[in-house]
């Protein structure tokens, strides 16, 4: 008897457990080439130029990504974006390999990787819509973080190991490895076709028209916008930290690989321990109380801590509870999303929620550099300057005081952003505000 290919809730594991293997070997190789970018150049901006090259093109693309991702075939979409992801690592590899790579060639490589990253999220949110039923949208999106933190709890402790053993050579073969592996999890699965909205076909039009569509969903409907706006704000400021928290531990421990792949794992744990609650639990019923609650206490236990001068404590518990929220917040969006907007538009309109969202992080990305290396760095060094008086007993003096003092007062600010979004009622009644796609209609 033939074997029958898997559908459902069998085929997203596969397609789930596909990505833990992929985005593990993804995390190894971004690791090494950390640290490798790192010793090259001994610059915060050049580690954050190519976070913004890797992450700007995937905002800039995203409108007519996500035209393309609802007009095509989401399994082949995700296997494209894969596929290019797998092939930028051979040519680093082959660069590495002869010796001649430089940092410009990570920027490029970058930009190539994140064109069809655009792409990625918003076929894989489609295609778990017609996937699993709706009731599992939070748990979905759990595991799909969980395959995120899952991948990275031993890959830094591992690249760490190995990179004095396989070189970054080694490391990016096996980075190749888990991309066939998770192309291969793909080929073999069904994805169930869309159905068609009637927005849906109202949308229908050029590429641009389609793009405008986006925009015009999300304008019209103010709740879903200014939920966009919370993360907006939000990813400005947790971005701003994230670019440099790595620059930071390796400044204020002489280089120590070992102590940043420490705290990167904690961080993985903690993200695993986040998606896990998610997955198990499904959120409050309530899904916006995830989305703010998460981004209050990730502010206040994350970003905050991470920036203070008690050095490796505070360190692994800002990276466990940073980590800790982000799977709730994500998930609970996640879900608010996909039960109001019809699965046949989710490309044009998530695409759009993507670039709102994020915008601004590329935008931090090539800020975070420059401030950290010629504004709070300098100013930081010693304990006379103005900047020093006000946060040294916060944040600490000498190298990596200054990276603190940006990520210390970017926590500050996400809370006020989560706040705010609390007290608008807009946000705080979105889920009423905005029916389910598939609501039936009220009878007269």
């Amino acid at each position: 008897m033939a074997l029958q290919r898997p559908r459902g809730m069998t085929a997203f594991t596969l397609v789930w457990f596909g990505q833990v293997i992929s985005l593990m070997g993804s995390s190894m190789s971004g690791f090494a080439l950390t640290i490798w970018a790192w010793k090259l150049t001994g610059s915060a901006t050049a580690l954050s130029l190519m976070a913004f090259f890797s992450f700007g093109p995937s905002i800039l693309f995203s409108p007519f990504a996500g035209v393309l991702v609802d007009r095509w075939n989401k399994k082949l979409v995700m296997m494209l974006s894969d596929l290019a992801a797998g092939l930028a690592t051979i040519v680093i590899l082959i660069l590495y390999s002869q010796n001649v790579l430089q940092i410009w060639h990570m920027y490029v490589a970058g930009a190539f990787m994140g064109i069809f990253q655009s792409f990625q999220w918003p076929a894989y949110s489609a295609a778990i819509s017609v996937m699993i039923p709706k009731e599992h949208y939070s748990r979905a999106s759990g595991m799909m973080s969980l395959a995120e933190w899952g991948s990275g709890l031993l890959s830094p402790v591992l690249a760490g190991a190995l990179i004095g053993v396989i070189g970054v050579g080694g490391i990016l073969l096996i980075d190749i490895a888990t991309f066939l592996f998770a192309i291969a999890m793909l080929l073999w699965i069904i994805v169930p076709p869309v159905p068609r909205s009637q927005e849906g076909q109202e949308g229908q039009g050029s590429i641009f028209k389609e793009a405008l569509f986006g925009f015009q969903y999300i304008l019209k409907r103010r709740s879903l916008l200014f939920l966009q706006l919370v993360f907006f704000s939000g990813n400005l400021m947790s971005t701003l930290a994230g670019v440099l928290t790595s620059p930071m531990i390796l400044a204020r421990t002489g280089d120590s690989a070992p102590i940043l792949g420490l705290v990167q794992s904690v961080g993985s744990a903690g993200g695993i321990a986040g998606s896990i609650l998610i997955s198990v639990w499904g959120g409050p019923k309530k899904k916006v109380l995830g989305v703010l609650g998460g981004w209050f206490l990730g502010g206040l236990m994350g970003e905050m801590l991470y920036g203070l001068r008690f050095g490796l404590p505070a360190w692994i518990a800002a990276a466990f509870f940073a980590s800790f929220f982000g799977p709730i917040i994500n998930s609970c969006n996640q879900a608010i999303w996909q039960s109001k907007v019809p699965p046949d538009l989710q490309g044009r309109v998530f695409s759009i929620r993507r670039m709102i969202a994020q915008i601004t992080a590329p935008l931090a990305m090539l800020m975070a550099g420059p401030l950290a290396d010629y504004v709070f760095e300098p100013a930081m060094k010693t304990a006379s300057s103005p900047l020093a008086t006000l946060f040294a007993p916060l944040t600490g003096t000498g190298a990596g005081a200054g990276m603190g003092t940006i990520i210390f007062l970017s926590g500050v600010v996400i809370l006020g952003v989560a706040i705010a979004g609390w007290m608008n009622p807009l946000v705080r009644n979105v889920e009423t505000l905005i029916p389910d796609h598939d609501a039936v209609p009220a009878q007269e």
